[in-house]
């Protein structure tokens, strides 16, 4: 995977640390690409809801083509060229998608494989050259309670993380989901 040129477009500074280790330029444009988002080609780097439980926390995906929820398509090209990464189409959302039944019903609908808040937006740029993304929750896997933790600038919101303290069963195993799905994005440099 050549990213020579490529800016590695990620939501929260946990993301860019990880797109760093690709000797890529990384840079934080926010939850759903809220920020500035620099000039040049974009690859969309991060996080992903899967939408079906073909999908395992931790698998890299790189994308072939990115849709709307009524299954237009707003990005498609050829993938990155990961090794070991699935070839994967992405929903572009403008929030959280965290109820299992939505998530089937979304990707029966669209065909999508996972969903994010970004890949949209930087599709909207004329842009976008891929998406490289891991799962981090699934349908049977959720987020729970760390879905309100974060704000649209990609900062922890304390009323959020009040949330999901006060569950810290179901927080911790989706913290451990979240930190092998980095792991997988840094591990893609190695």
């Amino acid at each position: 995977m050549d990213l020579e040129g490529m800016t590695l477009a990620c939501a929260t500074r946990t993301e860019a640390r990880a797109a760093r280790r690709l000797r890529g330029r990384a840079v934080v444009v926010g939850i759903g690409a809220r920020r500035d988002v620099p000039d040049g080609r974009l690859v969309s780097f991060g996080l992903a809801g899967g939408l079906h439980d073909g999908l395992g926390c931790g698998d890299v995906l790189d994308a072939t083509r990115v849709v709307t929820t009524d299954g237009s398509v707003l990005w498609e090209g050829a993938p990155l060229g990961v090794a070991g990464a699935k070839a994967a189409t992405i929903l572009a959302s403008d929030r959280v998608v965290d109820d299992p039944e939505e998530r089937r019903l979304l990707h029966e609908s669209t065909g999508a494989d996972a969903v994010d808040m970004e890949s949209g937006a930087l599709a909207a740029t004329g842009r976008l050259v891929g998406c490289l993304r891991a799962v981090s929750d699934t349908p049977s896997r959720t987020l729970g309670p760390l879905a309100t933790a974060l704000g649209p600038d990609g900062r922890v919101r304390v009323t959020g993380l009040v949330r999901a303290l006060a569950r810290p069963r179901e927080t911790a195993r989706a913290v451990r989901d979240v930190r092998r799905a980095l792991r997988s994005l840094a591990e893609v440099a190695t």
